[in-house]
């Protein structure tokens, strides 16, 4: 049984970092001019990030948005980030800074949890996710508009150290040091068929496992990347808190520990890592290149496990 999450003006009342995770109602309230709690800064953003998905946007999106495409933020082969001054360029050209609020949702809201994470990792202060993304939007009967979105005003500067959080992002060989380290923990948010290898989960990724040591942080329908069905309702909303956390303490997925969350390519770790950052989590971070980059990296030290 789930656990009831309360809410008071429009935020989410089990959050330490209740402010990030905005209702669609509220944000509806801000873009028709009305008062509102823990209202933004003036100059804010509204960003759908979405992968490929500009046709939909166009066709019809929430009122004041621009698009974003995550293939702007990471690249192949491994979809990994983008450097960082390629990251720098986009965000100055969409006009972030450091002290913008930006507000992300998506149709598919782990594209949002993406971009929100390397939001945070390139040190925007104030960085909030819509509850439920566009379709709860649409549930809820809120105006759309169709066109091209809102046009950037791009900012000539990020007015701080560039990125501000490092520690938010590793690579394969922080990830196998953190395995080492007794108060380390590698979190697998993939589905449990993932995990125990049945399937690999990605049509593009051919071995079947995880890695050894890791600890399984859950995810979603196994066959489903997609899928953030241990996190989410059925209407796509966070889970209560104090849910996740009772599932993450079961495999030792505690506040008192580094946690390096992972997936196939990091879009699940991505929404994993937002969560436990608005549960007041602090020493978290995601591994960028996930299951993806470890099985294929055998000769650089990796081992694969299958159950």
């Amino acid at each position: 049984m789930s656990t009831p999450s309360r809410r008071h003006a429009g935020f989410r009342t089990d959050l330490p970092r209740w402010r990030q995770l905005v209702a669609p109602g509220w944000l509806a309230a801000v873009l028709a001019g009305e008062a509102v709690g823990a209202a933004p800064a003036s100059g804010w953003l509204l960003i759908e990030a979405g992968c490929g998905e500009r046709a939909g946007f166009v066709a019809g999106h929430i009122p004041g948005a621009a698009y974003l495409d995550t293939a702007e933020v990471e690249a192949p082969p491994l979809w990994n980030k983008v450097a960082d001054d390629a990251l720098l360029a986009l965000l100055l050209a969409r006009g972030i800074r450091h002290d913008s609020t930006v507000i992300l949702y998506g149709r598919n809201q782990l594209a949002a949890a993406r971009c929100a994470h390397l939001l945070l990792y390139a040190g925007v202060a104030d960085v909030r996710l819509v509850d439920g993304g566009f379709g709860a939007w649409q549930a809820g009967g809120l105006p759309c508009e169709g066109g091209a979105g809102r046009a950037a005003m791009p900012a000539t500067g990020f007015g701080a150290a560039f990125p501000s959080r490092p520690d938010y992002l590793i690579g394969i060989g922080a990830a196998r040091a953190l395995l080492a380290q007794p108060g380390g923990v590698l979190a697998s948010i993939r589905s449990e068929a993932e995990f125990l290898g049945r399937i690999s989960g990605y049509s593009y990724i051919a071995a079947r496992g995880d890695i050894p040591g890791a600890r399984w942080g859950r995810a979603g329908e196994d066959g489903d990347i997609n899928s953030m069905s241990a996190y989410q309702e059925a209407d796509g909303t966070m889970r209560p808190a104090a849910d996740i956390a009772a599932f993450w303490g079961q495999a030792g997925i505690v506040p008192s520990r580094r946690i390096a969350f992972y997936c196939g390519t990091g879009w699940r770790a991505s929404l994993a890592f937002f969560y436990a950052w608005l549960m007041g989590f602090e020493n978290i971070c995601v591994y960028d290149g996930g299951w993806l980059e470890w099985s294929a990296d055998g000769g650089a030290g990796t081992a694969c496990r299958v159950a």
